[in-house]
């Protein structure tokens, strides 16, 4: 038996998958269109293939998209990265050609090269294109940030930023979104993720985002991960699988589902909360889900059903990801992080000494370095602020301070009931009345010449001319 070159190119791919036990040759067949035992011997090595028949006078037989071919060339001399989707709708809409979608991508993969060539155009420059590939259910998910702006700025939230997570299978997507982008936000934001699909993927794709790799290596050189993500991953049986840098295409199920959400979820609608946002993802789903997808062309939900049944079961502990800093203690009892105030006990704790913050993405605790004879470390537990500037202040952590209800001030006239004897008042000659202003304005004061001063220091007078008789 032999096998055409297009059904071999088509089938090609799923040879690797076939011969690791991922897909079945049902599987295979329904995803080719193919009869299963046609399958079967191709895998089984029993086909051979051929280039395509030749017609009776040795040359090879046309093909229908040799009727457009010099169209199609035309319009890649125009614009060498044009689509393919975009190629098969002009020659319907404009020419008339009612040709299969499947021949005009597969003469594209051999006229691009060609007529780069022509132009002068290195291979370099055709870094727009990538191969597309499929996974099997189950088998991945890919993760992605979104910036949303100010859309929450009229409640005083600066920054509102979007969580995507897209399995690669089907497609089905979670998105939740957020006022911040750090380590504990971005690992809660995966634990929603797993509990939104039921279950946890082999492999998770990620960019090189600093929550997931530490620092930026050299391409070829191995990506030294974050040690949270690591335990992450390790508690929840998933690999992480980071991209080169600068290669968006690589995780472009999650980067399109990026754009989707903010077209059929967030356009031309007023919000005032982020609780809020994620309600209207969540009533959005169902609507998705029914949607026929375009690329794989079944309905997403269905698709999903077989991506959920294959992901891994839950840990029945989740893990908890906190952000560790070590922080002063203000003369105030306060700490400050992530321009925010939190208090501390003041019986616990003194001036300049340094507690470590666990932050989550909605508490922080304030610890103390060393333990206390329980062998407790908690000095106190906060929610965490929402933006900058807030102070989050435990009343009683001031006990045991000054509260300054002792003081006592007076404007004048009469001295306070409890500072003067019942009936008595104060003489203008008492030292209670220098203290009282009113009663200071009484006090007789004796006058006498300075010359009395002169007599008892023995000193005479400073004139400013002296006598005749001193100068005789």
């Amino acid at each position: 038996m032999v096998l055409d070159p297009h059904r071999w190119l088509e089938l090609r791919r799923f040879r690797g998958l076939y011969e690791s036990g991922a897909l079945s040759l049902r599987e295979i067949a329904k995803e080719t269109g193919l009869n299963r035992r046609t399958v079967a011997k191709y895998l089984s090595g029993e086909t051979l293939v051929v280039p395509p028949k030749r017609a009776a006078n040795g040359r090879p037989r046309p093909r229908v998209v040799d009727e457009v071919a010099p169209l199609i060339d035309a319009m890649l001399r125009a614009e060498i990265l044009l689509k393919g989707a975009v190629v098969h709708e002009r020659l319907l809409a404009e020419y008339g050609f009612a040709i299969n979608y499947q021949r005009v991508k597969m003469y594209l993969q051999e006229a691009r090269p060609r007529i780069a060539e022509e132009l002068g155009i290195s291979p370099g420059q055709l870094a727009g294109l990538h191969r597309r590939f499929e996974v099997v259910p189950g088998a991945q998910a890919q993760v992605d940030w979104g910036d949303e702006g100010k859309i929450l700025a009229h409640v005083g939230i600066p920054e509102v930023y979007s969580f995507h997570m897209t399995l690669s299978y089907s497609r089905d997507p979670f998105c939740c979104f957020t006022t911040s982008q750090d380590l504990a936000t971005f690992f809660d934001c995966h634990r929603q993720a797993f509990a939104h699909f039921g279950g946890v993927p082999m492999s998770v794709v990620y960019d090189r985002t600093k929550t997931v790799v530490r620092r930026h290596v050299a391409p070829g050189e191995a990506v030294p991960l974050h040690p949270e993500a690591v335990a992450f991953a390790g508690h929840y049986d998933f690999g992480p699988d980071v991209l080169a840098a600068c290669r968006p295409t690589g995780k472009g199920r999650v980067e399109r589902h990026v754009l989707i959400v903010r077209d059929h979820v967030l356009a031309g609608r007023a919000f005032s909360s982020v609780e809020e946002m994620n309600s209207a993802f969540t009533a959005w789903v169902p609507l998705r889900r029914a949607k026929v997808h375009s690329t794989h062309g079944e309905v997403i939900g269905l698709r999903a059903v077989r991506d959920h049944m294959a992901l891994r079961p839950l840990p029945q502990i989740p893990y908890v990801v906190a952000q560790r800093h070590l922080r002063h203690v203000g003369k105030d009892c306060l700490v400050v992080f992530e321009a925010n105030l939190y208090s501390v006990p003041a019986l616990r704790v003194r001036p300049r000494q340094l507690v470590e913050i666990r932050a989550t993405k909605s508490q922080v605790s304030l610890h103390s370095t060393a333990s206390d004879h329980r062998g407790e470390t908690l000095l106190a537990a906060h929610p965490r602020a929402v933006g900058p500037g807030a102070r989050v202040v435990d009343e009683t952590h001031g006990n045991g301070l000054p509260t300054g209800a002792g003081r006592r001030v007076t404007a004048g006239g009469e001295l306070p009931a409890a500072r003067r004897k019942e009936g008595q008042d104060p003489g203008p000659g008492s030292l209670m009345a220098l203290l009282n202003r009113s009663a200071a304005t009484r006090v007789e004061v004796g006058r006498r010449p300075l010359s009395v001063y002169d007599e008892l220091t023995g000193t005479r007078p400073f004139t400013t001319r002296p006598s005749t008789e001193e100068t005789s």
